[in-house]
């Protein structure tokens, strides 16, 4: 059995809970306490919220449909090009 992170273009349901739980935990021990180096606290406060919207994102874009991890962009860079374009290419 394989673990795969992302899914369909989107990251796997545990990977986005993971996410959310990891950066809750990152800001609420980010908060000052006496047995953590402060410049530690801030910058768990600080990267926690990053960390915990990417999770939200990735579950809100899996509600929607979305592939935001997806590689389709490549696809539709090549629809945009003209034959100028296509000669001028090192080949």
């Amino acid at each position: 059995m394989k673990l795969r992170v992302i899914v369909d273009g989107n990251l796997a349901g545990w990977a986005q809970v993971a996410l959310i739980a990891f950066g809750v935990a990152m800001i609420y021990f980010g908060q000052p306490v006496e047995w953590l180096p402060r410049p530690v606290a801030i910058a768990m406060f600080v990267l926690g919220l990053p960390v915990a919207g990417i999770g939200g994102y990735a579950g809100r874009a899996k509600a929607l449909g979305l592939k935001p991890f997806d590689n389709s962009y490549k696809k539709a860079r090549e629809s945009y090009k003209t034959e100028d374009d296509k000669q001028n290419e090192p080949k």
